[in-house]
């Protein structure tokens, strides 16, 4: 009985281990890079970046400038800073705002609409004003 109890065993965990293989990641044969050959010259080689990669030309603050705007957004409202990635997130793209030349008063409007809802339902035009202003002393020059 215990042979028997071993064997179904064994069965069950290759059945199992079959149903699993067919559900693993395959590169796509069209896709994949392909293997070098012997007569193929070799790839340059790509110098690692310092720095990691980001969205096109969206400015990013480090860690010190991070933490010196979260500090700012919260003292502006707590509440913008419940989700500090996404807090981060909405001041790069004021800083884009910013950067590319929009003027003040759209600036100051965008970042409103921007931080609005979820733990802030609604903004001032003065917190509005203070936000913007702790994405420029931050990072954002």
């Amino acid at each position: 009985m215990k042979r028997k109890t071993w064997i179904i065993t064994g069965v069950a965990v290759l059945a199992f281990g079959g149903v699993l293989s067919l559900f693993e990641d395959e590169p796509d044969k069209a896709t994949a890079e392909p293997k070098p050959s012997a007569s193929a010259p070799d790839k340059p080689d790509e110098k690692p970046s310092a720095e990691p990669s980001k969205p096109s030309g969206i400015p990013s603050p480090n860690e010190v400038q991070t933490g010196t705007l979260i500090l700012a957004l919260y003292a502006v409202e707590p509440g913008l800073v419940a989700d500090e990635d996404r807090a981060v997130d909405r001041a790069r793209n004021v800083c884009l705002d910013i950067t590319g030349g929009k003027d003040a008063g759209t600036v100051q409007s965008n970042a409103k609409a921007r931080f609005e809802g979820g733990d802030v339902p609604s903004l001032t035009d003065d917190q509005a004003a203070e936000i913007v202003s702790a994405v420029k002393s931050s990072f954002c020059d």
